[in-house]
């Protein structure tokens, strides 16, 4: 699974290679208007679907969808986030994708999912069997679906959801069948202990990794 450079495609999942994901064969949606609080209110437990694919190279897991966007329908859509930044000057993208062109990481190998499915405003809204279950379902689902890599992005949810209490960030002694674990930072903008540099740093150790 050898990367030439950013713009290489770390997989081969059904969508297809990264010329047909960025050359015009995946429309480019409209810019997503931004939710107005009724809508953010009626977005508390709902859901978004995941952007997957069996046989990627890296699927991320959030810890669950935060209000904004579930009322988007987009991962990592509030602004602040830095999700979509770090994945592009990590070298994963070509260029930042904007959350509502998603769809576009399968063409480069990448999907998204979450430890835990119902969306709230804060993390720390879900309780800790809701974290255990989850990362119980989402076992499930990388057995299903075969990545080369399960990336958590977030050490604390990581230790409290997989009973792992002393992990750190970077590469896990445990697996999921043939799916390596690696644990990322929580991209969010409160996680101020992450500047951006060292956000860009410890992803692009992940890159290195799975073009290795």
């Amino acid at each position: 699974m050898g990367l030439a450079g950013p713009t290489a495609g770390l997989g081969r999942p059904g969508a297809g290679p990264v010329r047909q994901a960025y050359g015009g064969a995946v429309p480019t949606p409209r810019p997503v208007p931004r939710p107005a609080p009724a809508d953010l209110a009626a977005a508390r437990n709902t859901t978004i679907p995941d952007v997957i694919a069996p046989g990627l190279a890296v699927l991320f897991a959030g810890i669950n969808p935060g209000l904004y966007s579930a009322a988007t329908g987009y991962h990592f859509a509030r602004p602040g986030n830095r999700f979509w930044p770090a994945l592009h000057r990590s070298g994963f993208t070509p260029r930042q994708l904007r959350p509502e062109e998603q769809a576009q990481l399968l063409g480069l190998g990448l999907g998204i999912t979450n430890v835990v499915a119902r969306a709230t405003a804060r993390a720390s809204e879900l309780r800790p069997a809701e974290s255990t279950e989850g990362a119980r379902l989402l076992a499930g689902k990388v057995q299903r679906l075969r990545p080369a890599w399960l990336a958590v992005l977030g050490v604390t949810a990581y230790r409290a959801a997989f009973g792992q209490p002393r992990a750190a960030v970077g590469p896990q002694q445990e697996a999921i069948g043939t799916t390596r674990i690696w644990v990322l930072p929580n991209p969010s903008g409160l996680n101020a202990s992450w500047t951006m540099p060292k956000l860009i740093a410890a992803y692009r150790e992940l890159r290195l990794r799975v073009g290795d």
